[in-house]
């Protein structure tokens, strides 16, 4: 196959796996890179091209939201180890804003949640009464 025809088969494999919720999970993108691998295509090659068209058609990366996630929790927890209500928040904030309502807000605060969990970045500030984080956890359903 020329180079021509297998980018824009490549592009339509990606519209076709968000076609309906205009998100590409995972798995999703897991398929789409062992397609362009099949085809000869090199992961980095893939990797780009995925993202590039993500960006042209306003498709969410949901690996691109777990890169945010990731890049704010570090940064909220890097002054003293701990995450507060007000720092928690902020990272939904940025979050709900970069997943372009393609996931609703439980959604969201369970992957930040998630991440967290996995990365042992789940040390949280509480005030001496009440403890935010699991009251959220037993909220979502997660505790």
């Amino acid at each position: 196959m020329a180079t021509e025809e297998l980018k824009k088969r490549f592009k339509d494999e990606i519209k076709l796996r968000a076609y309906d919720d205009k998100y590409i999970d995972k798995n999703e993108e897991r398929e789409i890179l062992q397609i362009a691998i099949q085809q000869g295509i090199s992961i980095d090659s893939a990797r780009n091209a995925l993202v590039q068209v993500c960006e042209m058609e306003s498709f969410v990366l949901e690996s691109a939201l777990h890169k945010l996630i990731k890049e704010q929790v570090d940064a909220a927890a890097g002054n003293d180890g701990k995450i507060d209500q007000k720092e928690f928040d902020l990272i939904f904030a940025n979050l709900k804003k970069a997943a372009q309502n393609r996931k609703n807000d439980r959604e969201l605060k369970k992957m930040i949640i998630t991440l967290m969990e996995d990365t042992g970045m789940n040390k949280v500030k509480t005030g001496w009464f009440s403890d935010w984080y699991t009251t959220l956890k037993k909220d979502l359903g997660m505790a």
